[in-house]
């Protein structure tokens, strides 16, 4: 159906008009179109509800020790007062179940009392025994006694210690709150499992050989023995040009390991184990350690093999702590009563070689990235700790007062 004659002609009529140039207007006569055509609207203020005075603006983390010292200090006020909260609502008895109530109240405080008051370090049949008021301390095994050798008063007034810290009997049961009880009863252990397997003509599957083999394998993955590649060339020339070549805060990763091996090392092939030659397991760009050799292998499992219950024990805390045999070889000679070396001891070397060094000896990687990077607290802090703790006891269960400096 064809549209009428009229429509028609205004259809064209407006077509030609809108195809026909507006250049012939006036600026004035210009009509502006906006791009949108949604009115706008204002924004809706809404009043605020809340009560009390507007939260302090966010400051930046302590960095400052004193500062992280006072944050710890009300945060474990916080937590102790927390604490007492919620014991005293556990000891409110409730009214409905008197029978329920008594059962929980005669069964939470005596999980929560130690049975012991005193704590004593008293001398028996030659040896030092930790009593408990009366009751003598006894290994969590065997139930035999711990009786600590009379050259190591030291260790038993820090067992005594340990155990006069504690709060309840609940705490005993946790290892991580007796480390230097653990140590000790891991001594007499290796003690008693020496003396069943004398008889034999061999150790064969004693706690001793079990030992022993797990030592070595942190031979060739020592720590000390892992040096980082080179530096760049542009790296070491920017050194040398600014004089940071050397000790400091401009020496390489590679250097300080390097300085650090050479002296440990020295000084073991020379007074511990003389003649023995010790390489780097991890050196350039190499990633796959190799082995030293067998005969290294060899007369560094046969020393490990005579070193008496009590330095063994040191030993392997020592190497579990900070990753390395050598640096805890180093430790243990240093400070043990016994006679595990040639001239060992600080008149040898001019000056003792404590657990600072020994720390620091196990830590080059991360206190070198640290220097250059700076700390995670609660992480860095806390493991330097730890590792100072750990080799402390170390030092506790190996020296004694027939060490002759």
């Amino acid at each position: 159906m064809k549209p009428p004659k009229r429509i028609a002609l205004h259809l064209a009529a407006t077509a030609s008009a809108a195809a026909r140039p507006t250049t012939t207007l006036s600026s004035s006569a210009c009509i502006l179109r906006h791009i949108h055509t949604t009115p706008a609207t204002p924004a809706t203020v809404t009043s605020m509800h809340s009560s009390g005075p507007p939260p302090e603006p966010p400051r930046p983390a302590a960095d400052s020790p004193a500062e992280r010292l006072e944050r710890r200090r009300k945060q474990a006020e916080l937590l102790a007062r927390a604490q007492e909260i919620r014991a005293s609502q556990r000891k409110t008895p409730s009214s409905s179940s008197p029978t329920s109530s008594s059962s929980k109240n005669t069964k939470t405080p005596l999980a929560r009392k130690r049975f012991w008051k005193d704590v004593h370090v008293r001398e028996v049949d030659g040896a030092w025994e930790v009593h408990l008021d009366a009751r003598p301390l006894r290994r969590p095994d065997t139930k035999d006694i711990v009786r600590v050798p009379l050259s190591k008063p030291l260790l038993a007034a820090a067992l005594a210690h340990e155990w006069d810290s504690l709060v309840s009997a609940q705490q005993a049961t946790r290892q991580h709150l007796i480390p230097l009880t653990s140590l000790a009863c891991r001594a007499l252990d290796i003690a008693d499992s020496d003396e069943n397997h004398h008889g034999g003509g061999g150790y064969g599957d004693s706690i001793r050989a079990g030992i022993a083999r797990t030592l070595m394998r942190y031979l060739d993955t020592d720590s000390l023995l892992c040096w980082a590649p080179p530096p760049p060339e542009i790296e070491r020339r920017l050194h040398v040009s600014t004089g940071e070549e050397g000790e400091g805060e401009g020496e390489s990763l590679r250097d300080r390991q390097r300085r650090a091996a050479e002296k440990i090392v020295g000084f073991l092939t020379s007074r511990v184990w003389p003649g023995v030659e010790i390489e780097p397991v991890l050196d350039g760009e190499s990633i796959v350690p190799r082995s030293q050799k067998e005969s290294t292998h060899q007369i560094i499992e046969g020393w490990i093999m005579g070193l008496s219950p009590w330095e063994l024990a040191g030993l392997e805390r020592g190497v579990l702590a900070g990753k390395g045999l050598l640096g805890a070889v180093r430790l243990l000679v240093e400070w043990t009563e016994g006679f595990v070396g040639t001239g060992v001891g600080s008149e040898a070397e001019g000056a003792a070689f404590g657990v600072e060094e020994a720390a620091r000896l196990a830590s080059i990687e991360v206190d070198w990235q640290t220097g250059k990077w700076g700390e995670v607290e609660d992480t860095h802090d806390v493991e330097k700790e730890d590792l100072r703790r750990q080799l402390g006891s170390v030092v506790l269960l190996v020296s004694g007062t027939g060490k002759k400096h």
